[in-house]
């Protein structure tokens, strides 16, 4: 089984989405699964993987155990310094191999393979831990939907994007409810003089 992951972020809480199918050229997945973590490390740049890590870590804890993860970003980075993706596969004691697909090259990256899909003509930029990179940029190009982006890469995205737009969205719902009940009352709301 794998696992396609990707976080949606508002404020200081995130929303981590897998995707799981059953093999790397599914069209749907099996599974799908989303967990809200709350109070996540602000942006470190240089070190994004503080803020990410845990909340892909919660996700996973949530599926079923895959044997490949998919993330939307770099496993390497520059000079072979540890991504995102590596640290994810170090915390699981290299047992699970990470393929990261990012949509733009890390500055000064030779480890990235570009891939190009369907009709586009920018490229993904493909790394990996655990896996040959050269054979992980011919599976992801061949990864399923005619898009630059695989179908299930955007599915977990969309996922993670959606619940945490439908969590604002109640969250704006009972804020509204609340001023209105205030404005209701004794002593609370606009005073009228006589």
């Amino acid at each position: 089984m794998i696992a396609f992951l990707d976080v949606h972020y508002q404020g200081d809480i995130a929303y981590a989405a897998a995707v799981v199918c059953d093999d790397l050229t599914a069209s749907s997945p099996t599974l799908e699964k989303v967990v809200r973590v709350y109070h996540i490390a602000a942006y470190e740049p240089g070190n994004f993987f503080k803020r990410e890590l845990p909340c892909l870590l919660a996700v996973l804890q949530a599926c079923p155990p895959v044997d490949h993860l998919v993330i939307d970003g770099n496993v390497w980075l520059d000079q072979g310094n540890m991504g995102l993706g590596a640290h994810l596969y170090e915390t699981l004691l290299r047992k699970v191999p990470v393929i990261g697909i990012a949509k733009t090259a890390y500055r000064g990256s030779t480890d990235a393979h570009a891939v190009l899909r369907g009709t586009s003509q920018r490229p993904l930029y493909v790394t990996a831990a655990g896996m040959d990179p050269v054979v992980v940029a011919e599976l992801v190009r061949h990864l399923h939907g005619p898009h630059r982006t695989p179908t299930l890469v955007t599915r977990a995205d969309q996922l993670c994007r959606r619940c945490g737009e439908k969590q604002q969205r109640q969250l704006t719902t009972v804020k509204q409810a609340i001023a209105v009940h205030c404005l209701h009352i004794p002593g609370l709301g606009a005073r009228t003089s006589n």
